[in-house]
């Protein structure tokens, strides 16, 4: 009789994901020194190239809803971060700067010349800004979607705690222009565990608002989550103390993008639930109001019929904000 560990361990390999992806990149494969980042641009137009960056645990295929209804007036291109997507992983630690690094390198590697519009969901609204504060003289304009702030909630051991507090004092360690990390120095244990969640990752790699995306979207999606690459490259020990850094330098000056053209995207339907939501939905709309004062003429469109993921529940309104910051660009 087949022992029930044995039924077991052939469910998991079972379900083990293919390591090829469901279809070929459609955009170009870049290598940066040692790993190679996917990233696809599509469009033409006068004015500014348009750069998409996804938030936490998303790739360029979450734009397929955005991306084509701003290649209609312009060049706009997605990418997919080091372990995400089409991408292969990259160098650690993830830190925010390394990831800021990879883009420009990728732009610059791939031809696509600045100034550039950064658009930035969520955890890429923080990238964005990082991006623009690195390299001033390549950001003209930025469009800020539901963006993460300087600081968000995270919960640890079932406790809600400021992601800054978990900052350890250490110095940010430099950029890494090479030695990118390969499945085969991930630890064995670790390896097990990331596969014994693929298909959970799968099953729930679309779930709404995604179900909103075209079916190869939604198929890369459900690959692409269920990776050993794509856990691995989600991880920055670092995160609390470049979140304090942030806010250091959010203090230094009262308009760090100056007049360049700011929209901020901000969901209409409250995120937080439960006892103190509606503390937590009021310090939310507070801090993406401020994301809008540090323009001089910066402003903030609250997107009524939107939860978080404005991007698939309302892409018109990100392409014309896209279009509205594009136009006050002189090339």
């Amino acid at each position: 009789m087949v022992s029930r560990a044995i039924l077991l361990c052939a469910m998991v390999f079972a379900q083990e994901p293919s390591a090829q992806p469901p279809y070929p990149p459609p955009g170009r494969l870049i290598d940066l020194g040692g790993w190679r980042l996917h990233l696809n641009c599509t469009g033409q137009g006068s004015g500014p190239t348009i750069v998409l960056e996804a938030g936490l645990g998303a790739f360029s295929v979450d734009w397929s809803l955005v991306q084509p209804r701003v290649a209609t007036f312009g060049r706009v291109c997605s990418y997919d971060r080091a372990g995400s997507g089409w991408s292969d992983l990259g160098p650690r630690p993830r830190t925010m700067r390394q990831i800021v690094w990879e883009l420009h390198a990728l732009l610059e590697k791939a031809g696509e010349k600045p100034p550039f519009v950064v658009v930035g969901h969520s955890f890429g609204g923080a990238l964005v800004r990082l991006y623009t504060t690195t390299y001033p003289s390549e950001v003209a304009g930025l469009v800020l979607v539901d963006s993460q702030h300087d600081d968000y909630v995270r919960l640890v051991n079932g406790k809600e705690v400021m992601a800054s507090t978990l900052a350890s004092g250490r110095s940010i360690p430099p950029v890494k222009t090479s030695d990118p990390l390969r499945e085969s120095d991930i630890p064995a244990e670790a390896r097990r565990q990331i596969g014994a969640m693929a298909g959970w990752n799968r099953s729930h790699a679309n779930e709404p608002p995604r179900d909103r995306l075209p079916a190869e979207a939604q198929q890369m999606r459900a690959w692409a989550t269920s990776q050993i690459k794509h856990s691995a490259s989600n991880d920055n020990p670092y995160e609390g103390d470049e979140l304090l850094e942030m806010q250091a330098d959010r203090q230094k000056q009262p308009y760090p993008f100056g007049d360049r053209p700011l929209v901020v995207l901000t969901r209409g339907i409250p995120e937080f639930q439960g006892p103190n939501a509606g503390a937590r939905n009021e310090a939310r709309q507070k801090e993406q109001a401020e994301l809008a004062t540090r323009a001089r003429a910066g402003k903030q469109i609250v997107s009524a019929r939107s939860g978080h993921h404005i991007d698939l529940e309302d892409p018109d309104l990100v392409a014309q904000a896209v279009r509205e910051v594009s136009a006050l660009i002189k090339r």
